[in-house]
């Protein structure tokens, strides 16, 4: 399924239904008074975030959501019946903003939460309404208002507790798919990675946690270079990041050269990046031969001050420990207690 998580949609609330004129008529009231009822409500546009679903695919084929419009008053002070509210399912992680400045109205991040993104108009009052000592007839009655009518700009960003980020082709996908169920696609050469994969890790009887991996970064991406920002974006919810190094493309004379550069991208994105706790994994030890290097490069990324963990995705070396790690930290930054049955996220309670 194609992942879509930017859509622009247009929403109208029902129009409020008329208020009636009327007088009563009936056998030996001939000169009935006013029985005009009111119009009823119009339906409004509601959006409720649902873990059904994942993406904002749907939102390209089908971008006007309309509401129903109350019904009429009528004689007898019937009133108009109601319309019937519209409810749009999104992604829970879905805000609402304004198209042209910005402005953000709704950020859905629980499943359940609703926002009305547009209220139906009011009713208007039959003529009944209007009767006073004064004016004991009124032959006339109130429109039923608009609905509200307005562009919405719809962006989805994941929720997840741990975001994988690194330069492309780290193994960043290939760790996902140790570590949960997740499969993402996973080849020789950069930006295998064009979507978010999202997977969900559980170890022994803890909470299961959620781990997204995004696509690599390469220098530019806060300013949308490669696959840039639309993609940063989805790590900002993130409470843990892992730095992925592919100890394989590390450089001899500045091992630490890559991590600088992933961390200059997230903090030229956000402030609030740099103030998420990192758990740094040097990636691919089978493809270091010489263990003397490999304690060289451990030595200088443990001078950083944060956890350091040499892992082999290919040969399973040291994804026990990190999954424990990651168990570990997460639950006491608190996670998002998914039930892995009902996240629609990939699981495996025995990846590793």
């Amino acid at each position: 399924m194609k992942f879509i998580d930017e859509v622009t949609i247009t929403v109208v609330a029902g129009k409020g239904g008329n208020g009636c004129v009327s007088f009563r008529r009936e056998k030996y009231v001939p000169r009935g008074g006013p029985d005009g009822g009111h119009g009823g409500e119009g339906g409004s546009v509601v959006v409720e975030a649902t873990e059904r679903k994942h993406s904002l695919l749907d939102f390209r084929f089908r971008n006007l959501f309309r509401a129903d419009s109350g019904g009429n008053g009528s004689g007898q002070n019937k009133h108009g019946r109601s319309g019937k509210d519209l409810i749009v399912e999104v992604p829970v992680g879905t805000a609402f903003k304004d198209p042209l400045t910005g402005e953000i109205f709704a950020d859905l991040t629980q499943t359940g939460q609703r926002w009305t993104a547009a209220k139906g108009g009011r009713g208007g009052k039959g003529n009944a309404h209007f009767v006073s000592s004064t004016h004991r007839s009124p032959r006339f009655a109130q429109e039923g208002q608009p609905g509200e009518e307005r562009s919405l700009k719809l962006e989805l960003k994941l929720i997840a507790d741990v975001g994988l980020v690194g330069l492309p082709n780290a193994g960043k996908s290939t760790l996902i798919s140790v570590v949960s169920a997740a499969r993402p696609k996973i080849a020789d050469y950069p930006f295998t990675t064009l979507t978010p994969n999202l997977g969900v890790v559980q170890y022994d009887d803890a909470p299961p946690f959620v781990i997204a991996d995004v696509p690599g970064l390469i220098e530019g991406a806060h300013q949308g270079a490669g696959l840039g920002v639309r993609f940063l974006k989805h790590i900002e919810r993130t409470r843990l990041l892992v730095h992925v190094i592919d100890l394989s493309r590390v450089p001899s004379d500045d091992p630490l050269e890559p991590f600088r550069q992933i961390e200059h991208e997230l903090e030229s994105y956000s402030e609030s990046m740099s103030k998420k706790p990192r758990i740094i994994v040097l990636n691919k030890t089978d493809l270091i031969e010489n263990a003397p290097d490999l304690d060289r490069i451990e030595k200088k990324y443990l001078e950083l001050g944060y956890p350091v963990l040499l892992v082999s995705s290919l040969q399973r070396k040291g994804l026990r420990e990190l999954v424990r790690l990651l168990t570990r930290q997460v639950g006491e930054l608190g996670n998002l207690s998914l039930d892995p049955e009902s996240s629609g996220a990939a699981t495996s309670a025995d990846a590793v």
